[in-house]
């Protein structure tokens, strides 16, 4: 640990949103605090020669290693202390006979926000070298360590999301990651004496990181240059310069171009500031920032001598995600670009953890995750990064039984809706892992959420003024449908249908749950949809009100109860009818509930109008607007700080695969598959290779005629 922190009370910062917490002020100085550990040491080639060598490590609040002066990894997931997270390397590859060095940059951001474990006074790092099961090094005072000053903090943007970066080369310790370089200035590195760790090992891997190539380098003027990747990413931008000491170049990053196009939006509608600055050292200088963005363009301007334009790259961050595990492609050419933008969205907001953008937050939210984990599933064939979001999610609990709506982050903020979903997720995830003890894990905090919602309950069963989180409905507001109840936070008196229906899908996916475990239980959804429909259905319209003394009838209170089986048979028809006049009268988020309602049933030609269309609200009005990643809101003016890359927009993955080509597990585990395809008429050909946890599944389609292959042994139900 650094001696700064060495002192300092560890701050507890858990706590319900709407308490109000007395913490101690964070510590300013040690802000945006970058931290070099290094340990050389020798290796004989019976050791080299034996296997294996395996490293466990992990940082508060990130690394990233190096090994010999190469790049390794970095990490680690964010987590609690009590849970907190440790990564597993095999670095036999750069290890080697003789003398090695182990390099780490450790970070401690020091904001309180939904992207890091921080401002909570515990920095430090951790780590043992292993040869099977010998311990060669592990992390005590033979490592040398120094607290550098070559990277200071600029301004903070989005909620706190993280620093603008300003690089000084002029104070960069050069070569510290190499094994000659010289140390004997640095001092020992201290033993943290009181920590309150409890080490876990990561169960996702780490990120793969990786250079791409600019599309295009445009120069405007001398020492001017504009630089497009393509396609929106994640990452660092990188490149080379030199010059005299002291010169400055300026880094704009942006997700698109002002009018004009000569120019980066840098202050981005999200609320980002991406302006970086470099001064340089006279020598030959690396540039990178430590801290990732979301960006497509880069404009560079500095001195036209100094910058080298063919040094410019992107270092690319993301979850690992094989390209060729999922991919479709149809006869209907719009329905492929959408495909791909929400596939590049899901990619680049799949870090260690879902994020909800790349950009403003970099925050895990659960209600998302719902469609963002969904999509992730579909289209890795890689299960457990989902996993990993629902234990997170679950282990909440010890703030709230009912669940917080970002984790990991030291943001307190808690959303009923989404508390809501988290069974819906566990089974989602039950279904196509078929992980039955994973199940039983989460089974308690499940009794734990509903017990929490039943506090709030009525005598008739319905929700009523619950205040204790916010409710949501759909997001931005403004897209809403005029839903007629108050939804202030906390939330205005009274009984309304969406926190209803979802407690109600709630209660039928514990059931579910129930079953499934063996749990006995006494049912009381009879009870509860008689409630539901006194309340709030208004019989002569056939239609749901949206509170129980409305009579208006937004599109929200209408879908949930299509969805959870709540509507009467006579007003399925009415129901769907209002669908066809309203369309995607929500945000994109809420979409993927329409279409899932609607498939329930059976309206897959009217599915597949809502996903091609090019409207005002659709995917296809996104691709007109230039998307490479699928956006925040249907357009880029919808919402007041719109985020051009939002995987909670990834909707028509699952809805493509699951209810127009109509794959599904019909048995937990893709153990046995349903095959029900609703192809539209516009399809003359399509295929679709598809990797699920039991093999991979090829389809392919052309003008009547099918080819199918499907994993050997696995039984294939067609309808």
């Amino acid at each position: 640990m650094d001696r700064p922190f060495m002192q300092l009370d560890k701050l507890y910062l858990y706590h319900k949103e709407h308490e109000t917490v007395a913490n101690e002020p964070y510590q300013p100085d040690l802000q945006h605090h970058h931290w070099y550990v290094r340990n050389v040491f020798m290796l004989d080639e019976k050791v080299i020669d034996e296997g294996k060598l395996w490293l466990h490590l992990t940082a508060d609040d990130y690394y990233k290693l190096y090994i010999n002066g190469e790049f390794v990894g970095q990490g680690p997931a964010q987590s609690d202390a009590n849970h907190y997270y440790y990564n597993r390397i095999d670095v036999s590859p750069f290890l080697c006979v003789g003398k090695n060095v182990i390099a780490v940059h450790v970070y401690y951001q020091g904001l309180l926000n939904r992207a890091y474990n921080s401002a909570d006074n515990r920095q430090g790092f951790i780590a043992e070298l292993w040869s099977d099961e010998h311990l060669l090094l592990k992390s005590d005072r033979t490592w040398k360590a120094k607290r550098v000053h070559d990277n200071r903090p600029g301004v903070t943007f989005g909620y706190d999301t993280q620093f603008t970066e300003h690089l000084d080369a002029r104070q960069t310790e050069r070569g510290w990651m190499d094994v000659n370089f010289d140390d004997s200035a640095w001092a020992h590195a201290e033993a943290a004496e009181h920590t309150d760790y409890t080490f876990v090992q990561q169960p996702t891997p780490l990120l793969d990181v990786y250079k791409k190539q600019p599309a295009r380098v445009e120069r405007l003027a001398p020492g001017h240059y504009l630089i497009d990747f393509g396609t929106e990413l994640t990452g660092q931008f990188a490149m080379n310069a030199q010059g005299q000491a002291g010169e400055n170049v300026h880094i704009w990053s942006g997700e698109e171009l002002m009018p004009g196009d000569q120019a980066v939006r840098y202050e981005m509608r999200c609320n980002c500031l991406y302006h970086d600055q470099w001064t340089l050292s006279g020598d030959f200088d690396d540039y990178q920032t430590y801290d990732y963005k979301a960006f497509r363009y880069v404009e560079v301007q500095g001195p036209e001598a100094s910058l080298k334009p063919e040094s410019f790259h992107a270092v690319v961050r993301h979850y690992p995600l094989d390209d060729q595990s999922c991919v479709l492609h149809s006869s209907d050419e719009r329905m492929n670009q959408i495909f791909e933008i929400c596939k590049n969205g899901v990619r680049y907001g799949s870090q260690e953890n879902f994020v909800d953008c790349p950009s403003r937050e970099k925050g895990q939210y659960l209600g998302d995750n719902t469609i963002i984990g969904h999509s992730h599933m579909l289209l890795s064939g890689d299960l457990r990064l989902v996993r990993k979001a629902i234990e997170q999610f679950g282990r909440s609990s010890f703030v709230c039984d009912g669940i917080m709506a970002v984790v990991p982050g030291h943001y307190m903020q808690e959303i009923a809706d989404f508390s809501l979903q988290w069974p819906m997720q566990v089974m989602t995830y039950y279904w196509y892992s078929g992980d039955t003890a994973f199940l039983q894990e989460m089974y308690p905090y499940a009794e734990g959420l509903l017990q929490h919602f039943e506090k709030f309950e009525r005598e008739d069963g319905l929700i009523e003024n619950f205040t204790d989180k916010w409710n949501l409905v759909d997001w931005p507001q403004n897209l809403r449908d005029n839903y007629d109840f108050e939804l202030t936070r906390p939330v205005g008196p009274g009984c309304h249908n969406v926190i209803n229906a979802l407690y109600i899908g709630c209660v039928q996916t514990v059931y579910e749950i129930r079953k499934l475990l063996g749990v006995e239980f006494e049912n009381r959804l009879p009870r509860l949809t008689k409630s539901f429909l006194d309340a709030f259905y208004d019989e002569k319209e056939g239609l749901f009100r949206d509170a129980e003394h409305s009579t208006h009838h937004a599109l929200h209170a209408n879908v949930l109860p299509l969805l959870f089986h709540i509507v009467p048979k006579e007003s399925v028809g009415p129901i769907v009818d209002m669908i066809r006049t309203k369309r995607f009268a929500c945000g994109v988020y809420f979409s993927y509930f329409v279409m899932k309602a609607l498939a329930e049933v059976e309206e897959h030609e009217f599915i597949y109008d809502l996903l091609s269309a090019d409207d005002e609200h659709s995917w296809g009005n996104m691709l007109k607007e230039g998307a490479t990643t699928c956006f925040e809101a249907w357009g880029k003016d919808q919402k007041w700080n719109t985020s051009l890359c939002h995987p909670w927009a990834s909707g028509p993955v699952p809805i493509l695969i699951e209810d127009i080509i109509g794959l599904k597990p019909s048995k937990p585990g893709w153990q046995e598959i349903a095959f029900s395809p609703k192809l539209p008429a516009s399809w003359t050909s399509f295929s679709l290779q598809l990797n699920v946890p039991t093999g991979t599944i090829r389809l392919q389609y052309e003008n009547g005629e099918w080819r199918e292959s499907f994993p050997p042994g696995i039984a294939v139900i067609r309808h």
